[in-house]
């Protein structure tokens, strides 16, 4: 009767314990990118009262005899199932879809969690909002290029950065010069380019048809002077392009402004020869334009962007978009063996394996999701029928106590 006390004690404690992983599932139903856990038991030590024995000749064996003294905790998993995505409109809001997780720091160690509530404070960094861990990646240069010997280190978003002007090099003309135009008639096109500090200088150009499919081009600016300026171009029979040439032989025109900075060259691309991307000689109404120039002026960063491969983009104000960083992710081998400890973080453990870091897209199969928040993966309705079963476990233990309980009071009433 005492085997069936101290069993019965076992099978209360340990639904006991089962009941607090349960309560503590439910009572993160709602948090971010929550991974449940769940409790298998064991059996516990087993009493041998008599061993097994060979058949005996033309006689049968006897199975061992064994009393049971109980259960124990088998394990306590983590189920790192896939959270659903909720859209919360923030950018830097971010869910991960796949194994990985994101890579922090306290400023001593490494943590990694899948919580992407993720904000930007006061010196640029982007950190986990609700312990102030800085997320780990790569920065870019000031050119938004990643270096190759790039460290993994603390993301930094260069809050009023300005972009450094980029001086026009090349100019890309696009649409129709009449084909039936008369001797003599013009059509003209500006566009706006930009030297080494980001000036502005208009750029006209005049083309005047000069006979069946020929014009004579022309650039001239009200702000600075144009060498080799003009030059000649014409059609196929068929409309696509045939020459396009500078006076001399040139490849480039160059622009000299008049208030002393400093000359510099821009090349018009008018589309590729015996082709339509470009300049085209159909008959219609003359629209040729540009298309496009590769100048811009400084600008200030204004908001960012983020990709499915954690790439941090910045908008900037004159138009130009950049990227700033990289986020990192990490993978493990056996993620269930990761410690928990608190505030939505895990670290290594001596069975989870080595983090394995990487760039989403590239050395990790995950993606990440902007605007976007992981859900917890705790299902209410398997949580609840686990609460009924382990209750009944509970209570069933429970009788058992009561039953020894009885047996022992009758023992002890044998003699009055």
């Amino acid at each position: 009767m005492m085997r069936s006390l101290f069993a019965a004690v076992s099978g209360l404690r340990n639904h006991q314990t089962r009941l607090d992983v349960i309560g503590n599932n439910i009572a993160n139903v709602n948090t971010v990118a929550f991974k449940a856990s769940r409790v298998t038991f064991k059996e516990a030590f087993t009493q041998l009262l008599q061993g097994a024995t060979r058949p005996p000749g033309d006689q049968g064996g006897v199975n061992p005899i064994q009393v049971g003294s109980g259960m124990n905790i088998g394990s306590i998993d983590q189920i790192f199932t896939q959270g659903s995505l909720e859209s919360t409109g923030q950018n830097t809001d971010l869910a991960i879809q796949g194994d990985a997780f994101f890579v922090v720091n306290n400023g001593n160690r490494r943590f990694f969690t899948r919580a992407g509530n993720f904000q930007i404070d006061a010196d640029g960094r982007l950190i986990a909002a609700n312990n102030g861990f800085v997320v780990q990646g790569i920065n870019a240069d000031t050119a938004g290029v990643f270096s190759s010997s790039s460290q993994i280190g603390d993301v930094i978003l260069p809050l009023g950065q300005q972009t450094a002007p980029r001086q026009t090099s090349e100019v890309t003309l696009s649409g129709n010069l009449d084909a039936n135009a008369a001797i003599g008639d013009t059509h003209s096109l500006g566009v706006t380019v930009f030297d080494q500090t980001g000036t502005p200088y208009l750029l006209e150009v005049l083309f005047t048809n000069t006979g069946v499919g020929a014009w004579d081009w022309t650039a001239t600016s009200p702000t600075a002077g144009v060498t080799a300026g003009n030059g000649t171009l014409t059609f196929n029979a068929d409309g696509t392009l045939a020459t396009f040439d500078y006076p001399g032989g040139g490849s480039a025109l160059t622009i000299t402004p008049t208030s002393g900075a400093a000359a510099f060259d821009v090349a018009i691309d008018a589309g590729t020869i015996d082709d339509l991307d470009g300049l085209a000689g159909f008959a219609g109404a003359s629209n040729a334009v540009a298309s496009r120039q590769d100048g811009y002026q400084s600008g200030l960063l204004l908001s960012i962007e983020i990709d499915a491969a954690g790439i941090i983009t910045g908008v900037f104000s004159n138009g130009v978009s950049q990227a700033l960083a990289q986020l990192a992710l990490a993978r493990f081998n056996n993620p269930t063996g990761l410690l928990r400890r608190g505030d939505n973080m895990y670290s290594e453990s001596a069975n989870s394996g080595l983090a394995v870091l990487g760039f989403a897209g590239t050395s990790n199969a995950s993606s990440i999701t902007a605007g976007a928040l992981e859900n917890s993966n705790v299902d209410l309705s398997q949580e609840f029928t686990s609460m009924i079963v382990t209750q009944r476990g509970f209570q069933a233990s429970a009788r058992v106590i009561t039953t020894s309980d009885e047996m022992l009071n009758e023992l002890v009433n044998l003699k009055r």
